[in-house]
């Protein structure tokens, strides 16, 4: 069993300035949006009191509401299906920021996230209008299931303006021209923002640990044990994600913690170059990549338990790198 020791508070507090200093010259603010179809809207009093009924129940106790379409359909699927793809990229190329909505992406590499999201567009358009030519048939569908509840106004005339996906790149810094007009105001607003990116550097250590933590906690439930006698079963993508966050830990690491960069490497070092298919193979193997990642498993639990939230303290000018 491997032990973890804390950081010198001083070690620590430097570490984490100088990593929140690096995001905020690297990196960039950045925000996906949709235009979505709602597809469930709440029944009117009429319709509500009627349900009530049924149950001997009295309205306004209750709360009801219909679906309008079928969202199992195959290419209500496929366009649910690139929402999916889109959300995934921009949390791969991106971490955490202390903004409801907004996410942090390294400079270099925003023509290309935005390349990508422009492909993603295409084939959300090209899904959407697939599901489109079906809207009709989609509709009578809903009539027949909905009985008197359906009502034709709740249905636009096309779906092709319904889904959409737009993405920008918000400034989180305070405008040049508020340190003339409020030079105290301005100094406030830099104080403001390097206490998010402060924040920032936090929130992407808790993610990493956290999606690590998840990670090595399932392969080592997988490879012990065993399932009436036999060895349990597990997904290729059970060794194939730790390969994904070993590459993304690489490109977007913010170097803030030299413990969180240990754990991190002795774990790749673990399942380098191990296929699935030995580990099914070889009991031997098995059982000891078993035991190495439980003892991975119990540094991350250290780090996310024993290491206190930093406080990071400054003097009272801040100055933007």
């Amino acid at each position: 069993m491997s032990t973890t020791t804390l950081e010198e508070p001083e070690t620590a507090t430097l570490q984490a300035i100088q990593a929140a200093q690096r995001l905020r010259t690297t990196m960039a603010a950045t925000r996906v949006s949709f235009t979505w179809l709602g597809v469930h809207k709440t029944l009117s009093p009429e319709q509500k009191a009627q349900a009530a009924d049924r149950f001997d129940a009295e309205a306004k106790f209750i709360s009801a509401s219909k679906k309008l379409l079928d969202t199992q359909h195959p290419r209500f699927r496929a366009v649910t299906a690139v929402r999916g793809k889109i959300l995934q990229h921009w949390k791969d190329q991106t971490l955490p920021y202390p903004e409801p909505g907004v996410r942090l992406i390294q400079q270099k590499e925003i023509d290309r996230f935005d390349r990508t999201l422009q492909a993603y567009q295409r084939e959300l358009a090209r899904a959407v209008s697939d599901l489109d030519s079906t809207y009709a048939e989609l509709r009578d569908v809903a009539r027949e299931r909905l009985g008197r509840l359906f009502n034709p106004s709740d249905y636009p005339i096309s779906l092709r303006d319904e889904f959409a996906v737009t993405w920008d790149f918000p400034g989180v810094e305070p405008p040049n021209y508020l340190q003339q007009l409020n030079p105290a105001l301005y100094e406030q607003q830099c104080q403001r923002v390097q206490a998010r990116f402060d924040e920032a550097v936090q929130l992407a250590e808790q993610a990493f640990l956290e999606e690590l933590s998840k990670l090595v906690e399932h392969l080592a439930e997988r490879l012990s044990g065993a399932d009436d006698g036999k060895p349990k079963v597990f997904r290729d993508s059970a060794v194939d994600n730790l390969g994904e966050f070993f590459d993304r830990f690489r490109r977007l690491n913010v170097r803030s913690n030299e413990q969180l960069d240990g754990v991190v490497e002795r774990a790749r070092n673990l399942v380098q170059g191990v296929q699935p298919q030995e580990l099914r193979d070889n009991a031997q193997l098995r059982g000891r990549m078993a035991t190495q990642l439980s003892n991975v498993q119990a540094s991350l639990d250290g780090l996310m338990v024993d290491r206190p939230r930093r406080s990071i303290l400054r003097s009272p000018r801040s100055e933007t790198p």
